[in-house]
């Protein structure tokens, strides 16, 4: 009997993808499925906030299992999370740069110790599936399948799309995994969750922090880091223009929030010896470039850099895409130059590349245009 792992977050998208995973167990039998809530945080971490956003999510969860008739599991996963995630957050903010927490989390803790958790308990599953906007197939002769390389690859709905937090997985992870929705639009999985009559069929998507779906951003950095008073100044003349509570709330091509008059302004950079937030009103202008930059840490889904130079990039979760030539480095680092300028290229954040919907993988921008001039090789 084949058993099946379902990751169930308690929205809409996993609700449906558990609930295709069913519909073929009812048609062909001999599967068996579990479904798993990953509980990632502390009830006293969250209580600033009010009630917990995971014991609603939990609930959803739960009543959906109870719909399809399917055994559902808490797994907690609290001090992993801290640890791999919330940490590398946290680190990355102080250092004045930009996080991606939703792509650690998925290769970390989602596909990192969840895993790691199921091997613990000596569990073998076929498969694990989840509800993510994505696909994944094998190319070769139908004999050697199993030993070749798994493709990740763009779901249909390309405003969904979710490879750009999917690019940090290895081989070994897209292996285990079946994307349950990848062929569906959003309009398709909300209208299938009716015909259903799944509790989460009108439950609004989360906009937070991986899974804490309630907490907003800036409540989550100022939790952990506090604030602490610092000057707003324009780039161009030195002029103090205001205060801020902290660079780290702030991020590189940052246009609201700012709180200015006069504006358009942009964040341009941080000084975070000095507690320093440079804003302007020219970001766009010719002289500023903002089109290069440098990547280490380079993770490539097929297990080798492509023979390809000439590349899509995305650099936020989008269906924007930029075309991108590559040039590799003898230290191991990567040059991308960008066919158009990107007003968001900040250190820290993740650049993921694309041959056509083919996702190839990912790196880490380490420095941009403000700092290529003094980049050297090492």
């Amino acid at each position: 009997m084949q058993k099946q792992a379902v990751l169930l977050s308690g929205g809409v998208d996993s609700s449906v993808a558990l609930a295709q995973v069913c519909k073929e167990r009812d048609e062909h039998g001999k599967t068996h499925i579990t479904a798993f809530y990953l509980k990632i945080w502390l009830e006293d971490e969250v209580s600033f906030l009010g009630n917990c956003p995971w014991e609603e999510d939990l609930s959803y969860a739960r009543a959906v299992c109870e719909k399809l008739g399917v055994e559902l599991r808490v797994v907690p996963l609290q001090k992993e999370y801290h640890e791999r995630v919330v940490s590398y957050v946290l680190s990355e903010i102080k250092e004045g740069r930009t996080p991606s927490p939703d792509v650690m989390c998925n290769s970390l803790i989602k596909l990192g110790a969840f895993i790691d958790y199921l091997d613990a308990q000596g569990e073998v599953y076929d498969w694990i599936i989840t509800g993510h906007y994505a696909r994944s197939y094998r190319m070769g002769d139908i004999k050697n399948m199993g030993v070749m390389p798994v493709h990740l690859a763009k779901s249909r709905d390309l405003v969904k799309d979710q490879t750009y937090f999917l690019a940090n997985l290895t081989q070994a992870q897209l292996s285990r995994l079946m994307f349950a929705i990848g062929a569906m639009t959003k309009e398709e999985v909300r209208e299938h969750a009716r015909q259903l009559g799944l509790p989460t069929k009108d439950r609004k998507d989360s906009q937070g922090i991986c899974f804490l779906g309630k907490i907003s951003y800036p409540k989550f950095i100022e939790h952990y880091l506090g604030k602490k008073e610092g000057f707003i100044v324009e780039e161009e003349t030195g002029k103090v223009l205001g205060s801020h509570d902290g660079y780290w709330f702030y991020t590189i091509g940052q246009r609201k929030g700012i709180g200015l008059s006069g504006g358009p302004w942009y964040v341009v950079r941080k000084d975070i010896a000095r507690n320093i937030v440079y804003i302007s009103r020219n970001y766009f202008d010719d002289d500023k470039k903002r089109n290069s930059f440098v990547m280490r840490k380079m993770n490539w889904i097929l297990g080798k850099r492509p023979e390809e130079t000439q590349l899509d990039v995305k650099l936020r979760h989008g269906p924007q895409v930029n075309q991108a030539t590559l040039s590799w480095r003898e230290d191991g680092s990567v040059r991308v130059v960008l066919a158009q300028r990107d007003q968001g290229i900040a250190p820290g954040q993740f650049a993921v590349f694309y041959d056509g919907d083919e996702c190839l993988g990912c790196g880490v921008i380490e420095l941009d245009d403000q700092n290529l001039a003094d980049y050297t090789p090492s």
